[in-house]
């Protein structure tokens, strides 16, 4: 859900931060207020092409910050935790552009590209009019809700599980039909690099172990000397051993008791660390006995890794993964070695798992074509209701090659418009009219309100050309569809606009030569005002003041499911 909008130096539009909220919302205000800038800005921070023209004339940079709720979304989820940009079930997206033309784009605060925008963009909004981001014209999202529609789910995670098994063994079978001659010539290769890597009989805990044998056998000199060295300044030179000169400061401090006890401290410090000396001492003898000078156990030692590296190199491997390069390759020669038989083994799978698939796929078939022959119906007839009498609306689905496996069964689906009886179907997504589209878009939407995916939902020009009654079910429809998804709408018209659960605002200011857009959340009082303007005009009677409250507690009264009586009526 879109939860707040930031827009700063944006057309005419300063600096704006608006809390948003569930349910349905309308901007009204008068022509030329500037209602399309916060869905032109949307459109923007969602991956819109930038043009440094949109920047306010007085300032260097335009910004636009939008903040989603996703805990109940899923798919965005799972899309930012692919890409590491999650952050506690919140997307956050900013968009900066400059007057120069550069553009950057964030997500959760980290740069991404245009197309990052984009890509999770569809996934939250569904825009709907004269823009981008209509995600119900894309023919997957399409096949999706009839799906959806249809309770389509458990069949298509079947399906997708046998498309995937399938295609694991038909890869296996495309590589064991290889010729005669390519899979021996492979297998005398794969002999040959398994027999070199088990000669070399190497272990995990043996990478480990042998650079720090070579580095330790390499200066086995310098230990010695060293620790020899060490080993007598700390505690073997007679006259001017530490432990000797540690000894001497001991006693002495001793002596000194009688004078100052607070001088035990100290002694019992010195005495610890006398002893700890000699402790040292200890270890460094007994060190100093395991230095070996093993000249010729440092040489094999060296040829040994040359001869490790030599053979990452060959098999373009980093070394600590040459173990599991040979059980990789003794698989594959193992396959080879029993090709025959798993070729035969593997066809018949394949014909048994291709059978399974078909067999679910006309099922799946059936399934979405009785869900089709209802949605056609029930979308045509709310179609009708938005004030387009003579459109009609079918689902087309074309059934694939009958040999076809892929992940989502025999058909493709389109959904179909015919404009007017007798005129031949085009896809939706041909449709040209952005306030057309919009209202058919809104008639599938609230006929597929429960099982739609996109939380935010995006009308603008969705009452284009109407009004009266078609323009109360226009609102009517919006407001149902408010109480499953959030919905955001653009409207000129009082009948719409009552219906909402929330009311914006948007007026024009002009002030020292410059012209500022504001959005403000109406209160019930402020609203009443604002319909009754929308009823009315300039003149706001005490009658376009009654009409315009009885329009708003009509508005907000529960909506009831229309009957067929009702909806002719209508």
């Amino acid at each position: 859900m879109l939860n707040h909008i930031t827009i700063r130096n944006f057309a005419i539009v300063d600096t704006l931060s608006l809390d948003l909220q569930a349910g349905m919302s309308v901007l009204t205000g008068e022509t030329g207020a500037g209602k399309s800038i916060l869905l032109d800005a949307l459109n923007l921070a969602l991956g819109d092409r930038a043009d440094s023209g949109n920047i306010r004339h007085d300032a260097e940079r335009a910004e636009i910050s939008v903040q989603f709720s996703i805990k109940d979304n899923s798919a965005a989820q799972q899309w930012l935790t692919e890409q590491a940009l999650d952050q506690d079930n919140e997307c956050l997206i900013r968009r900066v552009i400059s007057r120069e033309g550069r553009s950057k784009g964030f997500i959760n605060g980290s740069p991404v590209p245009m197309q990052s925008l984009r890509d999770i963009g569809e996934m939250l909004v569904d825009i709907h009019g004269q823009h981008e981001h209509q995600s119900l014209l894309k023919r997957d999202i399409q096949r999706q809700l009839v799906d959806d529609y249809a309770g389509n789910q458990d069949i298509l995670l079947a399906i997708k599980n046998l498309y995937r098994e399938w295609q694991q063994k038909h890869t296996a079978l495309e590589q064991l039909k290889k010729s005669a001659s390519e899979r021996e010539s492979r297998r005398e290769l794969l002999q040959y690099q398994v027999q070199e890597l088990e000669n070399l009989e190497l272990t995990q805990a043996e990478l480990v172990e042998l650079p720090d044998e070579q580095a330790r056998l390499a200066n086995a000199e310098k230990l010695r000397s060293t620790v020899q060295t060490s080993l007598y300044e700390l505690y073997d030179a007679e006259q001017s051993s530490t432990h000797q000169a540690l000894s001497q400061i001991t006693r002495s401090l001793e002596d000194l008791l009688d004078y100052d006890p607070k001088l035990k401290d100290i002694v019992v410090m010195l005495d610890n660390a006398a002893i700890q000396i000699q402790e040292a001492g200890s270890d460094l003898r007994n060190y100093l006995d395991t230095i070996e000078l093993d000249p010729e156990r440092l040489t094999w030692i060296e040829e040994r890794i040359g001869v490790i590296h030599e053979l990452s190199r060959k098999h373009h491997v980093a070394p600590e993964t040459l173990p599991d390069l040979l059980t990789e390759l003794s698989t594959e020669l193992l396959n080879l070695n029993d090709a025959d038989h798993n070729l035969d083994t593997l066809e018949q799978e394949l014909q048994a798992l291709e059978q399974q698939y078909h067999d679910l796929s006309r099922q799946l078939g059936e399934r979405r074509a009785k869900a089709a022959k209802k949605l056609d119906k029930s979308v045509t007839d709310t179609i009708r209701e938005l004030g387009m009498p003579s459109i009609s609306f079918t689902i087309q689905l074309e059934r694939k090659d009958n040999n076809d496996i892929n992940i989502h069964g025999h058909e493709t689906i389109e959904f179909m418009i015919s404009p007017n009886p007798g005129q031949p179907q085009k896809p939706l997504r041909k449709i040209a009219s952005g306030g057309e589209l919009s209202r058919i878009s809104l008639a599938i939407q609230t006929v597929l309100a429960d099982t739609t995916h996109i939380p935010t939902l995006i009308y603008d020009e969705v009452d284009s050309g109407i009004g009266g009654p078609t323009a109360e079910v226009v609102g009517r429809k919006l407001h149902v569809l408010g109480e499953r998804c959030q919905v955001l709408c653009v409207t000129h018209l009082a009948q719409v606009a009552s219906q909402a659960h929330h009311h914006l605002l948007v007026s024009k200011q002009a002030s020292n030569n410059t012209t500022t857009s504001q959005m403000q959340t109406l209160d019930e009082e402020q609203r009443i005002l604002e319909t009754a303007r929308m009823l009315g005009g300039i003149d706001i009677t005490k009658q376009s003041l009654s009409h315009a409250r009885e329009m708003i507690e009509r508005g907000q009264q529960p909506k009831k499911k229309q009957t067929k009586k009702s909806r002719k009526s209508a």
